[in-house]
């Protein structure tokens, strides 16, 4: 079971950063989730010519792995991309903290693992100033829901007791639904036992057709 989140903290303040910033449309091509860290926030890491932009935290050798970060308010806004998610955990990313987020980015990190924390707006600039451009030493515990930097008190923050179940215990929404299955192949046996002509139905009705197809005439 894990219980704590600790890592280098990098503040990215920029307000409304959506996730066609977080992850391009150019590095949704292919069919998997496979590379998506090179794709991460490429247009703030990177200049036109695909060189690093030497000013960006995370490209400056301090912030080398950076677990948390501390971002701007409606951080995740804009489409629903996934990949957003998909790609801040490539990259070791695992948690991050605003005011507020874009609806489904909260979520889908919250369903795939990637901690969303939520504090109110001047306790997040207040982070944001004891970091002060350094890399800034975080503790979240998972247990008791607090956040915890080197300066300053606990803070409190919330989150669902599924959501909190699934970090403990590592799991994201396949996982969670799994733990159910003897319930859910109970419900199934009973279902099918009270209802069984909607069993297969589809499988039915193509292997009807293809015996239709091949019966002579």
């Amino acid at each position: 079971m894990k219980t704590k989140i600790e890592g280098t903290a990098a503040v990215i303040a920029t307000a409304n950063l959506d996730t066609d910033q977080i992850m391009p449309k150019q590095f949704l091509r292919g069919i998997d989730k496979a590379g998506l860290d090179k794709g991460l926030l490429w247009d703030l890491r990177f200049h036109g010519d695909g060189s690093p932009r030497a000013d960006f935290v995370l490209n400056q050798p301090a912030f080398a792995g950076t677990r948390i970060l501390i971002a701007g308010p409606n951080f995740g806004c804009g489409s629903s991309r996934e990949h957003a998610v998909w790609g801040l955990q490539q990259y070791g990313i695992e948690a991050v903290v605003a005011s507020s987020f874009g609806e489904i980015f909260y979520s889908n990190a919250m369903n795939n693992g990637l901690l969303a924390v939520m504090l109110p707006e001047a306790q997040v600039r207040a982070l944001m100033d004891e970091a002060g451009g350094r890399p800034l030493a975080l503790t979240v515990d998972l247990q008791d829901l607090t956040l915890r930097s080197p300066a300053g008190a606990a803070l409190p923050f919330s989150l669902s007791p599924r959501h909190q179940r699934m970090l403990l215990e590592g799991l994201d929404m396949i996982g969670a639904s799994l733990t159910h299955a003897p319930e859910i192949e109970a419900f199934a046996r009973t279902h099918w036992a009270a209802q069984p002509w909607l069993k297969d139905v589809a499988r039915t009705v193509r292997q009807r057709l293809a015996n239709a197809e091949v019966t002579p005439r």
